[in-house]
């Protein structure tokens, strides 16, 4: 008999200490490879998040006065134990997110690459001087932080996500409130762990575990700033227009329909195998991940769809503790279920199956959430997963005839986060990047995803608020700018009263 698997009671983070959750409502966290409960997540109450912001708002002021390169010291210890403490993180990930090993890493090291911004935090905090504007008035602008700030993150980065909406957040003075997935707690609450040994002061980075009562009091409350969020498109616009609603900063990323355009004078070989890397990695749970590829000619799409199926066949799916997994489970029972369902309804309109994931071993007999790889050929417009965002590994195949038609198919969806073309030639590529009206455009790049220091967001569908995350919007995001203009009087100046609206005259 196989032996039982301990299950794990969580807690929250709160004020620099793990708190018991109050309100005796918990929620399962599973090991998607195996379909076990490793865990019970605590789901917090109204009032518990709100005692949680209050007190995030009673340390926020001591730490808002510290220098900032003093602040910058506590980033550079916290980045130091990350990657001193990168095994632990691995093996969390990967147990409660169903991720490869080579997978989780490649998202702690883009995660880093947030902190790495962070710490240039005194460049970026900098304001603008100018001297006599007029009068010997001198006017220069000073940036401040927001105070109580909110971050409410997806499951399918654990730790990539949560670093890049908060690493900055931390760094220009706020204190920081973490509302991390409820599938994947436990590497929330082992950074939190990081951040108390860096020497962060208590209450500056709080856990908040829970569902929608937690996350609406985050919205709703008065003390809470700013609010940034990652996850799906309809609630990404839930949580801007609540957010808005209660005059809050809010930036909201929803989801993704990701596209790659394939030229008919591009290597096709390399084309198939930045699609596969692209496509399938992490179960395609990525929000950047290709779901569609739009090879342009009937030639190009039949050479195309010919290699891509014979090396879509060798993939290897399976747990992250087996050698040579290309990659692992999806996140829930759930979200397995909700694949399965996408690859009949398109089959059921027409759709050629190329690839069947759903007839993979492991998929029908196993206790884990495996989805094996699909390839659905003939996609058209009217289909449903045209539109739909299937998070999970069933990818299509949109056939165009011309660069100019797929500019057109792309721009007619709802989501616009990432896109990408493959062409040697400079001129398609041009009329590509000017014509396409999605956020990140990549030109040869499978997954044209930013380094941490530029802007991250899309378009349409797929940002909600003016705010980016990644990048040096995000000093902007958590700090206000004031605009101060002094002059200075002799004792012996004589003045007088002007009513004239004040120019440089």
């Amino acid at each position: 008999m196989a032996e039982a698997v301990s299950v794990k009671k969580l807690t929250h983070f709160i004020n620099g200490q793990l708190v018991e959750g109050k309100s005796g409502n918990y929620a399962n966290v599973y090991n998607p490879s195996t379909g076990e409960v490793i865990a019970e997540v605590p789901l917090a109450t109204a009032e518990e998040t709100s005692e949680a912001i209050a007190a995030a708002e009673a340390a926020f002021p001591a730490w808002r006065d510290i220098a900032v390169a003093k602040r910058v010291e506590v980033i550079i210890r916290f980045r130091q134990l990350i990657t001193e403490n990168i095994d632990q993180l691995l093996n969390i990930i990967c147990t409660e997110s169903g991720k490869t090993l080579e997978d989780a890493r490649g998202e702690i090291i883009r995660g880093l690459e947030s902190v790495d911004l962070a710490i240039g935090a005194p460049h970026l905090m900098k304001g603008e001087y100018s001297v006599n504007v007029g009068g010997q008035i001198n006017s220069y602008s000073a940036k401040y932080p927001l105070g109580v700030v909110a971050a409410i993150s997806p499951f399918n980065f654990p730790i990539m996500v949560p670093l890049a909406q908060t690493s900055m957040a931390v760094a220009v003075g706020n204190a920081v409130i973490l509302k991390a997935s409820e599938k994947v707690p436990m590497t929330a609450l082992f950074v939190s762990e990081l951040w108390k040994k860096a020497g962060l002061p208590d209450g500056i980075w709080t856990v908040v575990n829970g569902s929608k009562e937690a996350v609406n009091e985050l919205l709703e409350n008065p003390s809470v700033q700013a609010i940034s969020f990652v996850g799906s498109t309809p609630i990404a616009k839930y949580i801007y227009e609540t957010g808005s609603k209660y005059g809050k900063r809010v930036t909201a990323l929803g989801g993704g329909k990701n596209n790659m355009v394939v030229m008919p004078d591009a290597d096709i070989e390399q084309v198939a195998n930045a699609f596969i890397g692209a496509a399938y990695g992490a179960a395609s749970q990525r929000c950047m991940a290709i779901s569609t590829i739009m090879p342009v000619g009937e030639e190009t799409a039949n050479k195309l769809v010919a290699i891509l199926k014979e090396k879509i066949s060798k993939l290897k799916v399976g747990s992250y503790t087996e050698e040579g997994t290309d990659f692992g489970p999806v996140i829930s029972k759930e979200s397995k279920e909700g694949i399965l369902k996408a690859i009949d309804r398109a089959e059921q309109q027409g759709a050629t199956v190329v690839n069947d994931g759903r007839t993979l071993n492991m998929a029908e007999n196993s206790n884990g959430y495996f989805v094996g790889p699909t390839l659905l050929d003939n996609i058209t417009t009217e289909m449903d997963i045209f539109e739909l965002e299937v998070f999970g590994p069933a990818r299509n195949v949109v056939r165009v005839a011309s660069l100019a038609e797929a500019i057109a198919v792309i721009n007619s969806q709802e989501l616009a986060n990432g896109v990408t073309i493959f062409t040697n030639d400079g001129a398609a590529a041009r009329k590509f990047t000017t014509e396409i009206d999605v956020g990140m455009v990549g030109v040869n790049v499978p997954i044209p995803i930013p380094v941490g220091y530029h802007n991250f967001a899309g378009f349409k569908g797929s940002r909600f608020g003016e705010g980016h995350m990644f990048g040096p919007d995000q000093a902007r995001f958590y700090t206000k700018t004031k605009t101060i203009s002094e002059r200075w009087i002799e004792v012996t100046e004589k003045t007088e009263s002007t009513f004239a609206f004040p120019s440089n005259n």
